[in-house]
Order: structure tokens, then C-alpha cells, then sequence
């Protein structure tokens, strides 16, 4: 009876290093999916209103915005579209309301061919821009917060002001909202709209568009392309790319997950260093049948392989499971995280701190498969010592006793 209650609690030492292993695969794969996921989806939002690449001038307006995109164009296959713009701050203002927005200047047919807004205009259409219209498109948030709707007066004072006998003064401008956008990237919804190219111009006096927008055939290009640029345009111009637009946030983005996951996998360390206790407690309670084993001709080396392959099947499991419960869960996490908001009337992802309000998840083989081998990798390195121990038990000391 002794020897079966000892066995009962090695097994179950040997089913907690299975479920440590698991869980820590587990939560290292579903977290990791949980990253990508945002990662990804607020990139994608972002480049629904953002261009992948563009290009300035540092001194003045781009006089002849066709003529530039038509030769950057044929010097780089990447690029599929160009537009220009003139981009500035203002402070819109309905009532009460005061909102501080960035303001971008556009001429909404060649705007098509380098952003996603137009399909995201919830109310209203981009064509609605027209010259002289002094009309401007602006995020659903933003109208919220103004407690504005299409057809209703919003001021816009601009912070170039003019020289006026009693001083300063800042110039101001009534604008009709034509339309309202969801770019789903709270961030832009907020705080971000849109008004016809010209009007831009001439409210804020700058001669002409101060940039080109650009969209590529592939988006993760853009780092090449605008160093291509940089060394194909003429003195005064400069070109840059999303990722440069945000870098500290990717950069926060991708060293938060760096350290998450190492974090997480000392979940699966814990779960290898259960595996070590169980496999020694296996070897103690085994010593005579080891060594019965060694008097009928074993050798050290068949000794260690019995207790490495015992090891490397616990881990084996565990990584197993882990593997196939974290893609389960990141698969289904968003439907999850449904269920429990609606169930505890909680809200995860509040999209006025966190950009979105859904829960991605992206599972990437390039993260997976790295976490499975190398947690097998960490049980099998685990089983080394408590293998050498058993092979190194003398018959004659293990037997004097029995």
C-alpha cells in the first residue's frame, strides 16, 4: 500500500508538469496572438486613413503635384496611386463644444487612390468636397464630442492669425459638415478631418499642396521605396514612410511583446522544473528495479534512455496540449471576450485608451512553432540530470536493503 500511494503522488507530481508545461504554452500563444492581432489592427486602421509613404517639400508648396507623381511613378513599380494634401491644426467649434483637430486638405478623386476613407464614410461622400464649398468631413467621434450632424455650421479657427490695427488677431472660418467617417482607430475618429484642397490652401495661406501622399503595391515596402525616393528627388524634397510616422509606437509594441513572452515562458520553466522533481522521485522510488535491471545486463546508457524517454513524453504532452488549446482559445478569443463582457457587463478594450474596442488575435507560425520546440527543447534538457542519476545507481548499495 505504501508503494502505491507513492506511486499515486508521482503520477501526480508527473500530471502537474504536464499541465504547467501546457498552460504555459498555452498562455504563451494565445498572448502572443493577442499582440499580433493588435498590432495588426490598429496598423490596418491606421492605413485606412494614413498613406504608406509621402513626400515633401521643406520650403515650399508643390507646384505641380501631377508632374511629381507621374515621375516617382515610373522610377518605383511600388507605387500605385498619389495624391496631394496640405495638412495643418485647427480648432473646430459648435456652441459650447471646442474640439483641437488636425486638419488635412485633399482633392477627393485622387484621395481615392491612396486611402480607405471613402469607403468608410458613414455619412455623406468625399465627393461632397468641392472647391469653394468650404464643406469638411470629419470622424464620428469627433461629431460626437462637437454635437454635430451633416448639415450643421461648425467654426474652424486656424493658427496662422493676421495683423489687424487692434493686433492680432486669429483667423477664423465657417464650415458645413458634408460628412462623417468611422475609421474604427479611435485616436482618428476623435480627431481628424477633412476639407477640399483649395479651401486648405487658401486657409492657411500656403500657395499650393505642401505634400504627395502614396500608395504602394505592398505596404511593408515602404521603408525601401522612401529611401529610393530620397535618392532619386531633387534637392529640397524628402521622403518618408508609415513606419517612420509611428515609430514609438511599433517599437513599444514589439519590445511589450518581447517581454511578455519572456515573462510567460517561465510559466513553461516552472513546468520543467516539476518535471525534474518528478523524475527524481521516479528514480527513487524505482532503485531496486533499477537495479535488478543493471544485474541482468543493462547498461548505464539503456538506464538513462528509459527515464530520457519517460521525460520527453511528459513534455511531449504537455507542449501538445498547450499547443492545441492556445490555438483553440486564439482562434476564438474574440468570441470569448464577447461572452464574458456580456456576462459580467464589463468592457475589456475601452477604445478611448486602447484605439479599439475588439479583441484581435492573429496565431503566426513564426511564433508558434519557435515556443513548441523550444519548450520541448527545456523538457527534454530536464530530464538529463534525473536520467544520469538512475544510471549511476550501484545494484549492491539499491539491493543491500530489499
Amino acid at each position: 500500500m505504501r508503494g502505491s500511494r507513492r506511486d499515486g503522488f508521482v503520477s501526480f507530481i508527473s500530471g502537474m508538469s504536464v499541465l504547467s508545461i501546457a498552460v504555459g504554452v498555452m498562455a504563451l500563444i494565445v498572448v502572443l496572438s493577442v499582440m499580433n492581432g493588435f498590432q495588426k489592427e490598429v496598423r490596418d486602421k491606421m492605413l485606412s486613413v494614413l498613406p504608406h509613404a509621402e513626400i515633401v517639400h521643406t520650403t515650399a508648396p508643390i507646384s505641380d503635384w501631377q508632374a511629381l507623381a507621374k515621375t516617382v511613378a515610373s522610377k518605383n513599380k511600388e507605387i500605385i496611386g498619389a495624391a496631394p494634401y496640405v495638412r495643418s491644426q485647427g480648432l473646430l467649434s459648435s456652441g459650447a463644444n471646442i474640439k483641437g483637430v488636425a486638419v488635412t486638405g485633399i482633392e477627393p478623386k485622387a484621395e481615392k487612390s491612396v486611402s480607405n476613407v471613402a469607403p468608410v464614410m458613414r455619412v455623406g461622400k468625399l465627393s461632397d468636397l468641392k472647391p469653394g464649398s468650404f464643406n469638411i468631413v470629419i470622424g464620428t467621434d469627433l461629431a460626437r464630442s462637437l454635437g454635430v450632424v451633416p448639415g450643421d455650421k461648425i467654426s474652424m479657427m486656424v493658427p496662422q492669425g493676421q495683423f489687424t490695427p487692434a493686433g492680432m488677431v486669429p483667423r477664423m472660418k465657417q464650415f458645413t459638415v458634408s460628412g462623417v467617417f468611422s475609421s474604427g482607430h479611435y485616436e482618428y475618429d476623435s480627431s481628424m478631418s477633412f476639407i477640399h484642397l483649395n479651401d486648405a490652401a487658401a486657409l492657411y495661406r500656403t500657395g499650393g499642396p505642401t505634400g504627395l501622399r502614396l500608395k504602394l503595391k505592398d505596404m511593408q515596402e515602404a521603408p525601401v521605396v522612401a529611401r529610393n525616393l530620397n535618392s532619386q528627388l531633387q534637392d529640397g524634397y524628402y521622403a518618408f514612410d508609415w513606419s517612420r510616422q509611428n515609430r514609438n509606437w511599433f517599437a513599444a509594441v514589439q519590445v511589450e511583446k518581447r517581454m511578455m513572452g519572456i515573462i510567460l515562458f517561465l510559466i513553461v520553466l516552472v513546468g520543467a522544473f516539476g518535471l525534474v522533481s518528478s523524475l527524481v522521485m521516479t528514480v527513487n522510488s524505482k532503485r531496486s528495479d533499477i537495479a535488478i535491471l543493471r544485474t541482468q545486463g543493462a547498461s548505464q546508457g539503456s538506464i538513462m534512455k528509459i527515464f530520457m524517454i519517460q521525460g520527453m513524453f511528459i513534455g511531449f504532452v504537455g507542449v501538445a496540449i498547450g499547443v492545441g488549446l492556445g490555438l483553440l482559445i486564439a482562434f476564438n478569443v474574440e468570441s470569448i471576450v464577447n461572452i464574458i463582457e456580456a456576462m459580467f457587463n464589463v468592457q475589456f478594450l475601452p477604445k478611448d485608451i486602447y484605439l479599439i474596442s475588439n479583441m484581435p488575435s492573429e496565431p503566426r507560425a513564426d511564433d508558434i512553432i519557435p515556443i513548441a520546440v523550444f519548450s520541448f527543447l527545456l523538457s527534454l534538457a530536464a530530464t538529463i540530470y534525473p536520467s544520469w542519476r538512475a544510471a549511476r545507481i550501484q545494484p549492491a548499495e539499491a539491493l543491500r536493503y530489499e
